[in-house]
């Protein structure tokens, strides 16, 4: 990979959720609640494609056959979000739980099901939990007992999900039925050695490409779980990855701000370089309600 560069000036308090949509990456500020197109010229301004006043944007996806919609991990549930940005909510699972939670990372798997996880905001052990979305817009609780859900992410057949709980440093390989949505009996993938797992994508090749907040780095793990390659970034806290872009083969990585004492112009900064791998772009998601 070429040394990575930030392609615009405005650094993210908390980005996060990196997709290639197929003609455009897009990126949230999670705390902002806002989400933005990202730029092809290196230093121009991010585009805002929507602002969710006063909730939390955890991540979005493209609603198939519905320009301009989103399915997003929003507040304390999961909604659509049109042009308006006013949330149409299909659930809100953690609204009035004992210890206060938001929703963070989602992504939609081959079947077109958006699942998102969420976490604490102090941190609570095991306060997080993970929610899958089907078609006919029904929410069930995938998994309960996770520290800070993040990824979630797919094996190139579809038959794996690979969740990352940040709170413990781990991130697991649960089996997925492609026709139901149940998961099986997981496996570790990787115990990070120091910092944090986060935001995740995984390339044509079957390599999960995770990024490390607290440690400056992005890793690219086998399907075994070896560590095949590692990035290096000028910024503290990579919050997410995607690949994508023209070429098809540009890493996007973004970072944050939030929690420094004294963060430079690379925290929060998106950074890019050529990796030499392809991945899909991120998928829409299916929804008939």
């Amino acid at each position: 990979m070429t040394r990575p560069t930030p392609p615009v000036d405005a650094p993210l308090e908390l980005g996060e959720g990196a997709r290639w949509l197929g003609d455009r990456f897009v990126v949230v500020d999670i705390l902002a609640g806002v989400l933005y197109e990202v730029p092809g010229e290196p230093g121009a301004a991010l585009k805002p494609l929507l602002r969710t006043e006063g909730l939390p944007l955890g991540a979005v996806a493209p609603l198939e056959g519905r320009p301009g919609h989103w399915i997003a991990a929003v507040g304390d549930g999961i909604a659509v979000l049109g042009p308006d940005a006013e949330p149409h909510w299909l659930a809100r699972p953690e609204a009035g739980k004992r210890v206060r939670c938001r929703m963070n990372d989602g992504a939609v798997d081959h079947a077109g099901r958006f699942w998102a996880g969420s976490m604490a905001y102090d941190g609570t052990p095991g306060a997080g939990s993970l929610y899958r979305v089907e078609p006919d817009g029904t929410v069930v609780t995938a998994l309960t007992g996770v520290g800070i859900a993040n990824g979630p992410a797919f094996s190139p057949d579809g038959t794996l999900l690979y969740l990352a709980d940040s709170a413990r440093g781990t991130v697991n390989t649960y089996p997925l039925d492609p026709r139901t949505g149940a998961l099986g009996t997981p496996e570790l993938l990787i115990q990070v050695d120091s910092g944090s797992p986060d935001g995740m994508t995984v390339d044509d090749e079957g390599f999960v490409w995770i990024a490390v907040w607290g440690t400056a780095r992005v890793l690219r793990v086998s399907p075994d779980g070896d560590i095949e390659r590692t990035v290096h970034l000028p910024c503290r806290q990579p919050t997410s990855v995607a690949i994508g872009g023209p070429g098809g083969t540009r890493l996007l990585v973004t970072s944050a701000w939030y929690g420094l004492a004294e963060p430079t112009a690379a925290d929060g900064a998106i950074w890019t370089g050529d990796v030499h791998v392809s991945a899909p772009p991120a998928r829409p998601a299916v929804l008939r309600k």
